[in-house]
C-alpha cells in the first residue's frame, strides 16, 4: 500500500497541506458576488437543473460584505471547529469566479491575500470562464512576481508566494450528461481548461457530481479513467443532493427510475470502488456533500456529519484491506 499522508488509505487533501505547508490551512468561503455566463444569458438562462447556490453558503459569507470582513467572520467561525489553524484559504466559491475582466479579478485576489492570516486562494469556476491571459497572470502570482513584497511564514517557512488552486465545475465526463443537466459546455472545453492551467504550474482541481441523471454505477465507475487522464491536483466528489425548487427536483418527480440513489452503506461501498480505480497520486478533498436539511425534501442519511463520513470510509477500507489505487 502507497505511503499517503495521515497513515490513510487514500490520498487526503488536508494531508496533502500537512506535508507541504507543515500545517492546516482552513478554507474560508468568499462571496465575490459573481455571476454565472449559465444565468446571464451569455451561455443559457436559469442554470445548471441541480444548482441553487444558496444550499452550500456558509451564513457569513455574502454578496455586497466587504471580502475582508467575511474572512474575518470566517475565521470566527472555524476557530470553534479548528482551534489549531493559523492560516486559512479565501475560497472563491460562489458562481464562477473568473468570470470578469481581469483588471476585477486581480483586484478581488489580491484584496483576499492582503489579509494577514490568509496564505492563498483558491478559485472555483466553471472550464469556459477562463483564457489565456488570466492563467498566465494566475502563473505569475504562483511564481511571486504578481504582489512584490508578498510573504507569510507557513509551518516555520516564509514564503515568497501565496498558494494558489484552480478548482473547475466539471461534474460529469459525459457530453449527454451535461447537456441533460444544462451545464453549458463539454468535457472537452474542461480538458482543456484543466491542460491550460496545469501547464502553467497552477494546481489544478475539479469537481464532480456522483448519481447524475442517467449515469449507471458502471458508468460512474468507468468515468475513473477519464478523470484520471487529466493532469489534476486534486479531486472533490459529491453525491447528488435533490434541492428543493431546482429544475431536477421536478425532473426526478417525473423520471425517479433515471437517477442512482445510494443508501449511505451503498455508497460507502461504491467510493471504496471508485478510490481502487483512481491514481494514487490524486489528492481527495471530499467525497460526500452536506446540505442543510432545509433546501431538500428528504435526509435518507439522516443528519450525518462529514467527519463520520470520513471514519465510515476509513473503516470500509480497512476491512477490505484496499486503497487508492489498488487496481491501476
Amino acid at each position: 500500500m502507497p505511503g499517503f499522508p495521515d497513515g490513510r488509505r487514500y490520498n487526503s487533501f488536508v494531508g496533502y497541506f500537512r506535508k507541504t505547508y507543515g500545517e492546516r490551512l482552513q478554507k474560508i468561503v468568499i462571496d465575490a458576488g459573481f455571476t454565472c455566463p449559465n444565468r446571464d444569458g451569455t451561455v443559457g438562462r436559469g442554470g445548471c437543473t441541480y444548482c441553487d447556490n444558496a444550499a452550500f453558503h456558509p451564513a457569513y459569507s455574502s454578496a455586497g460584505k466587504p471580502i475582508r470582513e467575511q474572512i474575518d467572520e470566517g475565521i470566527g467561525f472555524h476557530k470553534v471547529r479548528y482551534r489549531n489553524a493559523s492560516h486559512y484559504l479565501a475560497y472563491f466559491q460562489s458562481y464562477s469566479n473568473t468570470y470578469a475582466p481581469l483588471g476585477r479579478l486581480r483586484s478581488l485576489y489580491a484584496e483576499a491575500l492582503s489579509h494577514p492570516q490568509v496564505a492563498g486562494i483558491v478559485i472555483g469556476t466553471r472550464p469556459d470562464c477562463v483564457d489565456e491571459e488570466k492563467l498566465d497572470w494566475l502563473s505569475s502570482l504562483v511564481r511571486g512576481e504578481a504582489l512584490p513584497g508578498w510573504s507569510r511564514t507557513v509551518g516555520g517557512v516564509e514564503r515568497k508566494a501565496p498558494v494558489v488552486i484552480v478548482e473547475y465545475g466539471i461534474e460529469s465526463c459525459y457530453d449527454s450528461t451535461l447537456s441533460r443537466i444544462n451545464r453549458g459546455h463539454d468535457f472537452a472545453c474542461a480538458r482543456k481548461a484543466v491542460e491550460l492551467t496545469a501547464g502553467r504550474g497552477i494546481d489544478t482541481g475539479a469537481h464532480f457530481i456522483l448519481g447524475l441523471p442517467g449515469e449507471s454505477v458502471e458508468m460512474m465507475l468507468e468515468e475513473t479513467a477519464l478523470v484520471n487522464e487529466l493532469p489534476l491536483r486534486s479531486v472533490k466528489f459529491h453525491q447528488l443532493q435533490i434541492v428543493k425548487g431546482t429544475r431536477m427536483e421536478k425532473e426526478f418527480a417525473v423520471h425517479p427510475e433515471d437517477f442512482v440513489k445510494f443508501t449511505l452503506d451503498g455508497y460507502i461501498d461504491f467510493f471504496a470502488d471508485m478510490l481502487e480505480r483512481l491514481r494514487p497520486d490524486l489528492y481527495i478533498e471530499r467525497f460526500a456533500g452536506e446540505v442543510p436539511p432545509r433546501f431538500v425534501n428528504d435526509t435518507p442519511w439522516g443528519l450525518i456529519r462529514n467527519t463520520e463520513l470520513l471514519r465510515l470510509l476509513e473503516e470500509r477500507l480497512e476491512e477490505r484491506d484496499t486503497w487508492q489505487g489498488r487496481l491501476l
